[in-house]
C-alpha cells in the first residue's frame, strides 16, 4: 500500500469530515496546513439554490473586497479624451482605443481586467472572440463598462472580484492569500456573500445559500458555517 505524504497525513489528522467550521477557524487551519514554498491563494465555492439552466436564475455581479485579494491587477482601458486621461490618473496600466484593439488582436493580452467607456463598445465589440474566451470582455453587469472609467479602474485595483454561477449553480471566487489574517479573509468572505445576497434572482425558490466551502491552492476544502457570518 502506498505511503501517504506528510501533507496528506496532516490533512487527515486535522480535518474533521462533515464539520461546519467557524470562518476564522477554517482560515487559520488552511494557513496551518500550508506546507508549500509559495503563498497559496484562498478561494471560496458557494453553492446557490438556483437553476442555472434558466436565464432568470443566473447570478452575476461584482464587488470590491475590503482587503483585496493579494495580487497586482493589470488593467487595460478603452477610452479617449478626458476619460482616457482620468483612467491613466487612476492607475490604468494601458489606455487606448483603436490602437489598443489592434494590440489585443495581435495577441497582447497580459491583463487581468479590461474596462471600456460606453462609446468604446463599438471598438470592443469586435474583440469578442479574443476577449470572451479569456473572461475579459467588458460588461456593464460587472462594472467593466462604465461612463466613470476612473472609478472602475480604482475598483479593479482595490480588489474587485467578478462572479457568475457555473453550470452547477456554484460561484467560485478568490478571497485572498494564505498569509492574510483570518479575520481579513472572513471580512472578504462576508463582503462577497453580501453581494451574492443582493444579486439573488427573484425567481429563485427555497434555500438560496446552501453551502460555503473555502480552500487553499494545495489544501483541503472546509465547509464554513455561514449562518454565523455578518452579511
Amino acid at each position: 500500500m502506498a505511503r501517504l505524504s506528510k501533507r496528506v497525513r496532516a490533512i487527515r489528522e486535522r480535518v474533521e469530515p462533515g464539520k461546519l467550521y467557524p470562518a476564522d477557524e477554517a482560515f487559520a487551519l488552511l494557513k496551518e496546513l500550508s506546507q508549500v514554498k509559495f503563498n497559496e491563494s484562498i478561494d471560496v465555492a458557494v453553492n446557490l439554490g438556483v437553476d442555472p439552466r434558466k436565464s432568470d436564475q443566473v447570478v452575476r455581479g461584482s464587488t470590491v473586497l475590503p482587503h483585496g485579494i493579494g495580487k497586482t491587477v493589470r488593467v487595460a482601458v478603452f477610452a479617449q479624451g478626458a476619460a482616457a486621461d482620468a483612467a491613466r490618473e487612476a492607475g490604468a496600466d494601458k489606455v487606448g482605443f483603436e490602437d489598443l484593439a489592434e494590440e489585443m488582436k495581435a495577441g497582447q493580452l497580459d491583463y487581468d481586467v479590461v474596462i471600456a467607456s460606453p462609446d468604446a463598445m463599438r471598438i470592443v465589440g469586435q474583440l469578442g472572440k479574443v476577449l470572451g474566451p479569456r473572461g475579459l470582455m467588458p460588461n456593464p453587469k460587472v462594472g467593466t463598462v462604465s461612463p466613470d472609467v476612473a472609478e472602475a479602474v480604482r475598483n479593479a485595483k482595490a480588489g474587485q472580484v467578478r462572479y457568475r454561477t457555473d453550470k452547477a449553480g456554484i460561484v467560485h471566487c478568490p478571497l485572498g492569500k494564505v498569509d492574510f489574517e483570518p479575520n481579513k479573509l472572513r471580512e472578504n468572505l462576508e463582503a462577497l456573500l453580501g453581494s451574492l445576497m443582493k444579486a439573488k434572482p427573484t425567481a429563485a425558490k427555497g434555500i438560496y445559500m446552501k453551502k460555503v466551502t473555502v480552500s487553499s491552492t494545495m489544501g483541503p476544502g472546509l465547509t464554513v458555517d455561514h449562518s454565523a457570518l455578518t452579511f
